[in-house]
């Protein structure tokens, strides 16, 4: 058993700079951790992807369940995505027993520069420059973002720099971690009583 932590915000908020930093640093303590970022998924469930919500569902409940998965394993999972429904996050919660949410508020207009900057990647470019338009479903622009009720986290992504966001971040990892431990020992103690 181990632990996932779902870093959510809308897009531009500095979910995969966050999370690649928290890994890295993680991999520098000797911590193998594996990032789940939407983006990358996405171009293997939905190689044409047309951000309907159905095809959204499909996708947030195929990464919760990799992230299950995963833990399941003994694999750290850090899960780098919007997911601007708050059930989506709610089933991974439900799913995982050592589980905790990120969640970065940062507003728009930040969100929008930093998006215009964006390296090439696995993430579509120019989000912001086409919300708005006919049929678009850019997450807290055409569609609302759920922000999170109950994350063990919050961070202002403009407010905060990048270092004590990690910080933050690995701090929640030591809580989860302890807790996992747990999960699994009394995992153990039903397998060997049954």
């Amino acid at each position: 058993m181990s632990w996932a932590i779902w870093i959510t915000g809308p897009p531009g908020s500095g979910k995969t700079t966050l999370a690649r930093g928290v890994a890295a640093a993680l991999e520098a303590r000797g911590v193998a951790v594996k990032v789940l970022e939407l983006d990358e998924v996405r171009k293997v469930v939905t190689p044409a992807p047309t951000y309907s919500e159905a095809e959204r569902e499909l996708v947030y409940r195929a990464l919760a369940y990799m992230a299950k998965l995963l833990t399941e394993a003994g694999v750290p999972v850090l899960i780098d995505a919007t997911a601007h429904r708050r059930a989506w996050r709610e089933l991974a919660r439900s799913l995982i027993p050592a589980f905790a949410e990120v969640q970065l508020l940062c507003p728009i207009e930040v969100c929008r520069e930093r998006e215009g900057r964006r390296r090439p990647g696995y993430a579509p470019r120019a989000i912001y420059a086409r919300a708005g338009g006919h049929g678009t479903t850019v997450p807290g622009v055409d569609v609302p973002y759920e922000v999170s009720l109950r994350a063990e986290l919050t961070l202002k992504a403009d407010e905060c720099d990048r270092w004590t966001q990690a910080q933050e971040v690995l701090y929640l990892v030591r809580r989860l971690s302890r807790a996992a431990v747990f999960q699994a020992l009394r995992v153990q103690r039903r397998f060997l009583c049954e």
